[in-house]
């Protein structure tokens, strides 16, 4: 019963994640139109962007974020440019982490969180856009639902096969669909989902108008101060190492697929300004001393 259930499980993976036409995959002028995040998924639409919502609100308790209106709308304002020219088929709305690790990541129905530290490392406007481009990517690609889905599905090839007919599937697929806790470690993606990611992100600010060598430049960036810092990048933001072969694969996809385009956009003083505010509001608070430190009251999490 077990092998019957393992044979099924393997019949509907391959359904669910097997690539689409690579000519869909690669041209960027279809973008929109090439039913990327299709396959077998647990989850509807609905139920992972209010399970987004609801994850998105917890990181937002625990985390510190930066509230300053004109540095907030910025990156909301690059975000939902980079999402207009995405397959993405959910709303975005994009946070910033007042935290200097070197980090961004997304969350399932359209969420996504930027740190300061990234802005910072991001000289050019087009870095930073390549870096957010990859995290929609991933939310495009329904990624983090499809790896529950895949992860439950295994979990159901071990189990006997009369949990899975009769309506056993059907209901187990259910009880977890209306499970809104799913775990922040389904965020450490495997190497195919992340070298999707790659391949759709720099598609996705090429089509916004950025250089795409933006791309390869953050990737650079992190390569070097990982080797230089390890654990510098955050965990989340490098469960697929910046090595030489995947930036190598960027640079190629670049040349393969990418028509030239007369104009890019490679930053902005807009940008200029805003990296810079957002270098300076975090410089002021450190140089607070103690004479002049407030107080402050500590409170009592436990009631």
């Amino acid at each position: 019963m077990k092998r019957f259930a393992a044979i099924l499980c393997v019949v509907v993976l391959a359904a669910a994640y097997g690539a689409d036409p690579k000519n869909k995959k690669s041209d960027p002028s279809q973008i929109g139109n090439r039913g990327v995040g299709k396959g077998v998924n647990f989850y509807s639409q609905e139920k992972e962007m209010a399970m987004g919502r609801q994850l998105a609100q917890e990181v937002q308790r625990q985390a510190k974020m930066v509230d300053d209106p004109l540095i907030t709308e910025f990156v909301n304002r690059l975000g939902q440019n980079l999402a207009r020219h995405s397959d993405a088929k959910v709303p975005f709305t994009f946070y910033v982490i007042d935290d200097a690790a070197l980090n961004a990541f997304a969350l399932p129905g359209g969420y996504v969180f930027v740190n300061a530290g990234l802005i910072e490392i991001a000289d050019d406007e087009d870095e930073l856009a390549g870096a957010m481009a990859h995290e929609i990517a991933h939310v495009a690609a329904r990624h983090m639902t499809r790896q529950a889905t895949k992860f439950q599905m295994a979990k159901l090839a071990a189990a006997p096969l009369g949990s899975i007919v009769g309506g056993g599937w059907t209901g187990y697929a259910a009880t977890q669909a209306a499970n809104l806790g799913i775990p922040m470690t389904f965020l450490s993606f495997g190497r195919q989902d992340e070298a999707e990611a790659d391949y759709l992100g720099v598609q996705y600010a090429y089509a916004a108008g950025y250089d795409p060598s933006g791309v390869i430049s953050i990737f650079e960036k992190l390569e070097s101060l990982e080797r230089k810092q390890p654990g510098a990048v955050s965990k989340v933001f490098s469960s697929h190492p910046q090595d030489a072969d995947r930036i190598g694969k960027t640079e190629r996809e670049i040349q393969e697929i990418l028509p030239a385009k007369a104009d890019y956009v490679v930053t902005t003083s807009e940008y200029r300004d805003i990296r810079k505010r957002l270098i300076d509001l975090r410089a002021a608070r450190e140089v607070v001393t103690p004479e002049t430190s407030p107080v402050l009251k500590r409170l009592d999490l436990t009631q």
